[in-house]
């Protein structure tokens, strides 16, 4: 099969060298460690003086130590070379013990300072640095202070008289205008022309030589472990592009009526060969490619051949829970299938049940981010519980090794990881060194502290703004994880799947909602003028979006006097669950439009202040909505439509019920219970017409082919999560072309977001994190309100 020998460019050799393979396996956790359950409670035992793992465990740090600078490092030649002429141990401990300040100091910091300069001997492999350049004294003068520099003084000099600014921001506490005062300061003469200069400079002091040591030490231990990376990635690859593929034929384990595709087998053979070679690996197929399919069909592939013992993890998001659990019953009913979900006491049930049956009763267990990240004693459970392997689907949430969800996840105690995303490699460091962590936990276990510290200063930099250092980096990070990463893209390997167009559909503001828009942005500049520095640009530019969608998002139609009625016969209510009206009224200030009309269509108190039909129509999407869905339903299309926002999905629930339309809803407040029974009734029911979805809830994993036109009502910074949510419609069993279309209101901030979604796109460049980047925030609503940056 022609198909199944592209994999010699992803297959590993049999025999490969064993001693470079041997560094990427990973560990598991020792088999010293007993685990002991009462009362549905894990309990962890170990030989050790460590028995039990507290349920206040807590991350390692993601600072590097700092070292003590309590020593007073000796300047002057004479005293160095009589330092270095101290050979024997007496003499060499007399002269470290001439080298620490006196005082208190000396007494606090002497046991640490021995501590961190053993872990940083450690960390710095042959290269010899001090433990710091630099210490003041009070007693210091410049008769003190030598122009001969040791080797870390003579690299701390270097630097500081020669890095341009960008490479200064790395240092620990450099500032903008720290690193002006630098290069202000240059050129330097010698030691003790620095010395002086730092003393005397404005904003700046002798504590930032010290940091550059920091900075420099950190650069030379993270510029060696990526050397021995690259080198074993290299014989890596040497190995795959020699291998050849284990298996022509899907297994017969698997549903004989079903067949893999072609890629697909392709995707089995190399997690196969990764197998072979104890590799972990990251399956970066794009959206829609059947990644959970391919997954399936390893597990089955190992247990069909005896090749595992012990069970496997699936974590998933909580939507995607139920999809896997129906392909793994589809695909490998052979597999032994347990869903780890429901209440605490059901959880403790399954917990009990599965330690009295020594795990032995599953092949695979398929859990959430949530379960195992969030409880404690689902951690501990997963920390001792000998795993296979364990897959991590959408794996682009582990792109942070500084949050503590990742420090969880890291530890689950599997011998062999599978990362799943639809989103390429990023050009961001921080995140490539988090997914190699996770490949080659080996390589990076003894220094993962200064990695954390170093590279996310700058972890939202753009590429182009980022130091030499670290665009070097950015480079042999994405050549190291070349072997461990497999993606395929639909338009290489699908031929016969149906096109996917896009449309951006600029809707024109009502004349009420143009009217306060423009009100806003007159009000914001002029608070924007008198607040300087302390002006709340996320809640501003939140204002103006809101606005942009629907003027009932915020509070136009009620007035304070209709507050106080309303909080008045809110308070007299006994169902109401507060009964001092200055509480409810306080409540209301802060409420939108929408929000109070539904308390009075819930509360019959109240219910003469519901808002009339007209107030839901007056918004430009839903006049463009008027043209386009009429005419969708008369031509048979079926629609998803996704809103980043809950509260807008309120309204569009209003909308679309007004105007007639069937539909279904599913947003994260939705029960997972209930999820697959909403999307196998859409998926079954054609009479149901709009499927209305969160971007985040519904933008992930699951499959909803029956649809062929997919509407963003309003785009994402993040133009993969809106990517993610069109690929719900534009994937494997999609049988008609799909229409993506994008509603941007003319005039407004939608503009300016998705012209920087759009370029983010075309760059590849993902923003971790929250739902907005702040600095982009910022920027744009500058921008819009006409303020110079």
């Amino acid at each position: 099969n022609s198909d199944v020998q592209k994999l010699s460019s992803h297959s590993l050799s049999q025999n490969s060298d064993d001693a470079s393979n041997s560094q990427l396996k990973t560990s598991s956790c020792s088999n010293e460690n007993k685990m002991v359950i009462s009362n549905g409670v894990v309990h962890v035992m170990s030989d050790s003086s460590d028995s039990d793992i507290s349920e206040k465990e807590e991350p390692v740090n993601t600072q590097p130590k700092k070292y003590s600078r309590i020593r007073t490092f000796i300047n002057s030649a004479h005293t160095s070379k009589n330092k270095r002429t101290n050979s024997s141990d007496s003499s060499t401990a007399e002269s470290e013990e001439n080298e620490i300040s006196t005082g208190s100091k000396r007494k606090a910091h002497t046991s640490s300072n021995r501590k961190s300069k053993k872990v940083k001997r450690n960390a710095s492999d042959d290269e010899h640095w001090s433990d710091f350049v630099y210490a003041s004294s009070e007693d210091d003068s410049d008769a003190d202070i030598s122009d001969y520099m040791s080797e870390s003084q003579k690299k701390v000099f270097d630097f500081l008289n020669t890095a341009p600014s960008i490479e200064l921001l790395l240092i620990q506490t450099c500032t903008e205008k720290k690193a002006a005062a630098i290069i202000e300061g240059r050129p330097y003469e010698g030691w003790r022309d620095l010395i002086n200069k730092l003393n005397n400079g404005k904003g700046i002091n002798t504590q930032i030589l010290n940091h550059t040591l920091d900075s420099l030490k950190t650069r030379s231990i993270v510029s060696k472990l990526m050397n021995k990376c690259l080198d074993l990635a290299i014989s890596t690859e040497n190995a795959i592009a020699a291998g050849s593929s284990i298996l022509e034929e899907q297994p017969s384990i698997l549903t004989q009526s079903l067949k893999l595709m072609p890629y697909q087998l392709v995707g089995l053979n190399w997690l196969a060969v990764m197998h072979s070679q104890q590799l972990n690996g990251i399956l970066a197929d794009e959206m829609g490619l059947g990644k959970t399919i391919q997954v399936v069909a390893f597990f089955g592939y190992l247990k069909q051949n005896g090749l595992t013992s012990r069970p496997h993890l699936v974590v998933a998001p909580t939507t995607t829970l139920d999809n896997w659990a129906i392909e793994f019953t589809r695909w490998c009913p052979d597999l032994r299938l347990a869903i780890y979900h429901g209440s605490p006491e059901e959880r403790r049930e399954l917990r009990v049940r599965w330690f009295k049956d020594k795990f032995s009763t599953m092949d695979v267990i398929i859990t959430t981010y949530k379960i195992v990240a969030n409880s404690p004693e689902e951690r501990k459970m997963f920390k001792i519980m000998p795993l296979e392997y364990v897959v991590f689907d959408e794996a682009h949430m582990l792109k942070n090794m500084n949050t503590q969800r990742y420090f969880y996840l890291f530890n689950i105690n599997a011998q062999h990881r599978i990362l799943l995303t639809g989103t390429p490699l990023q050009n961001n460091l921080l995140e490539l060194m988090s997914l190699l962590n996770f490949v080659m936990p080996g390589m990076f276990a003894a220094n993962i502290q200064y990695i954390k510290a170093f590279f996310s200063k700058n972890s939202k930099l753009p590429v182009n703004k980022l130091p030499d250092f670290e665009k070097e980096q950015i480079e042999r990070a994405k050549r190291i994880m070349k072997p461990f990463f497999l993606r395929r893209l639909k338009a290489d390997v699908l031929n016969k799947l149906p096109t996917k167009s896009h449309s951006v559909v600029r809707c024109p503001l009502h004349d009420e909602q143009k009217s306060k828009y423009d009100e806003l942005m007159v009000e914001l500049k002029a608070l924007s003028d008198t607040k300087d520095g302390e002006y709340n640009y996320m809640a501003s530019f939140m204002q103006l979006r809101k606005l942009a969608n629907h003027p009932l998002a915020l509070r136009y139609h009620y007035k304070n006097p209709d507050l106080r009625e309303i909080a008045d016969r809110l308070a007299a209510d006994y169902n109401y669950k507060q009964n001092n009206k200055d509480y409810v009224y306080e409540d209301l200030q802060f409420m939108s439009d929408h929000e109070i009309h539904q308390l009075a269509v819930e509360y019959k108190c109240i219910s003469r202040f519901k808002l009339n039909n007209s107030a839901f129509l007056k918004s430009g999407k839903f006049k463009k909505l008027d043209e386009l869905l009429p005419k969708l339903k008369e031509e048979g299309h079926r629609v998803v439509m996704f809103s980043q926002f809950i509260f807008i999905l309120d309204i569009i629930e209003v909308y679309m019920q007004i105007r007639g339309h069937n539909f279904l809803r599913l947003d994260g407040s939705t029960k997972s219970l209930d999820r697959q029974e909403l999307i196998d009734s859409y998926n079954e029911d054609n009479n149901i017409f709009v499927f209305l979805l969160s971007t985040r809830a519904g933008g992930v994993g699951i499959n909803l082919t029956s649809a062929d036109t997919v509407i963003i009502h309003d785009v994402d910074f993040n133009p993969y999560n809106d990517k993610q949510a069109e690929d719900r419609c534009h994937r494997l069993g999609q049988t008609r072309p799909v229409s993506i279309i994008r509603l941007i209101s003319e005039g407004t901030v939608e503009e300016a977001i998705y012209a920087k979604a759009k370029s983010k796109l075309e760059l590849e460049q993902e923003i971790i994190g929250n739902d907005d980047d702040d600095t982009d925030v910022e920027l744009l609503l500058k921008e819009a309100l006409g303020i110079k940056t």
